[in-house]
């Protein structure tokens, strides 16, 4: 599987090493090239600068040739942004992008974007340790 993830970060660079680990082309896409330190030498994948909601950006990530495209910086409007580019001009078949308002996930879900939002994952698992 053609997976591109834009954002290098914590939960980006260990998505890339779990899918690149598991034998899928990842590109990673990331503003900032120091966030590649997020990768282990070892990585196979691509790593590409550039802004993400940046439609050249997108190409050089070789996008339109995605099987997948996951958003997981820390800006919900560059995440939504990103993967409605995603889906709507480049056709990427499946989208995920990480969301941390609750609220907008819920609105953003609606609209056809699949979303986490990792506010509402986290409560709920502290909700579930407590009342264990």
């Amino acid at each position: 599987m053609n997976i591109v993830i834009m954002g290098c970060g914590r939960v980006g660079g260990r998505l890339a090493t779990m899918l690149d680990s598991a034998g899928h082309d990842v590109t990673v896409l990331d503003v900032d090239s120091h966030a590649f330190r997020w990768l282990p030498p070892g990585f196979k994948g691509k790593a590409v600068v550039g802004d993400g909601t940046d439609e050249d950006a997108l190409r050089r990530a070789d996008t339109e040739n995605a099987d997948a495209f996951v958003a997981t910086t820390q800006g919900d409007n560059r995440n939504i942004l990103a993967t409605q580019k995603a889906r709507y001009i480049f056709r990427v078949p499946k989208v995920v992008c990480r969301i941390y308002d609750p609220i907008r996930r819920e609105i953003y879900r609606d609209l056809g974007l699949e979303t986490i939002s990792p506010t509402t994952v986290t409560t709920e698992l502290l909700k579930n340790a407590i009342e264990r």
